[in-house]
């Protein structure tokens, strides 16, 4: 691991310079693709940490942010600066989590405070349906519904500079929902709004569901690992089987898919590099797979104008989201092959960890 920390100094300042730039003002025009970011201490508490927790393993890129001075529909609006644009009391949800479907699942944002980045240990998120109910609802509707109130935990990003909430919400029914978040930080209060819109369902492969058995490319079909990904110091161990072998094999698998040398929206960071410290630390209890967004990062040397998709991006209908090339997209997989969590945008060390654990358990 120190080997790829000392390959990645590089491209350090590229992305911090990113990043600060993002923190400073809002609404900018995106900047040029820049190196991932040098993997740092998770810092993240675990309830029941494994050899990576216990060790503080490292975990995703420090991420941008984006002003919301109003409620907005699955993402966030307003371009001023933070310190001009939040005042006392206020806070910013940025939305990790934007593709919502009826049930349960995660869902996961950052909060940007008067100065900075909000770090408290919890937030309280209340849910509440804007629309008129509808008889019966479309599902469920005992746990979700008006009035949810559920804690969202932190987990910290690498540099301790930032980091992301995440917790379980269940909408019991489609249309616009409003979340209230609150969080408490030494003599700071802050609340803030975002407005959401929660679809019956996605096309996106979903928990419970065996995902298209894509035939990804491997070591084993091309000639050089540069054909496989755009990630500056590519692991190897990521492209050993294919999706569809791994759905196959009578193991767990963890895939994502990133494309770590574009990943610059707010909510992403070094995907791919956690999934590579995970498959370190449980190297034979499961498949460990990187599926590169793009399907010829030889011929793109930084010019997206002549990048072609992979066909699983297609396959897994990943296109559905605005924005979604900025994104990363994790799956967890039982050894049936079944997706047991899937994440949207970042998921920090601690979290996969966790996910692969409960995983395993049930094997």
């Amino acid at each position: 691991m120190a080997g790829r920390l000392t390959a990645r100094v590089a491209g350090l300042a590229l992305s911090t310079a990113l990043v600060a730039a993002l923190l400073v003002g809002c609404g900018a025009a995106a900047a040029p693709p820049a190196a991932p970011e040098i993997p740092a201490g998770d810092g993240s508490a675990s309830t029941a940490p494994g050899p990576l927790a216990q060790a503080g393993g490292a975990g995703p890129s420090a991420a941008a942010t984006t002003n919301v001075t109003a409620p907005t529909v699955n993402g966030n609006s307003g371009d001023l600066p933070a310190a001009a644009g939040n005042p006392e009391g206020n806070i910013r949800p940025i939305l990790a989590t934007k593709l919502l479907r009826v049930g349960p699942q995660r869902v996961s944002f950052l909060l940007e405070g008067p100065k900075s980045i909000i770090k408290a240990p919890e937030a309280t998120v209340t849910t509440t349906f804007l629309g008129a109910p509808p008889s019966p609802p479309t599902s469920g509707g005992g746990k979700g519904g008006v009035g949810e109130t559920r804690q969202a935990g932190f987990h910290i990003w690498p540099y301790k500079v930032r980091g992301a909430y995440s917790t379980e919400l269940t909408f019991d029914r489609p249309g616009q929902w409003r979340l209230d978040i609150t969080a408490v930080e030494g003599d700071f209060t802050g609340q803030g709004t975002v407005v959401v819109e929660v679809t019956p369902e996605t096309g996106i492969p979903d928990i419970g569901n065996i995902p298209p058995r894509s035939e990804t490319k491997t070591l084993g079909t091309v000639g050089s690992i540069e054909e496989l990904t755009t990630d500056y110091t590519p692991d190897p161990e990521l492209y050993q089987v294919s999706v569809a072998e791994a759905i196959a094999d009578a193991k767990p698998t963890v895939v994502a898919f990133a494309s770590p040398a574009f990943c610059t929206s707010p909510t992403c960071g070094p995907q791919v590099d956690t999934v590579s410290e995970l498959r370190a630390a449980y190297p034979d209890q499961a498949n460990y797979i990187h599926v590169e967004i793009y399907d010829n990062p030889v011929e793109i040397q930084g010019d997206l104008d002549k990048a072609t998709l992979v066909e699983a991006v297609y396959e897994w209908q990943l296109t559905e989201l605005d924005d979604w090339l900025n994104e990363s997209w994790t799956f967890v997989l039982d050894p049936e092959g079944r997706i047991e969590h899937k994440f949207e945008g970042f998921v920090t060390l601690v979290e996969l960890e966790e996910a692969l654990q409960q995983v395993l358990s049930k094997s």
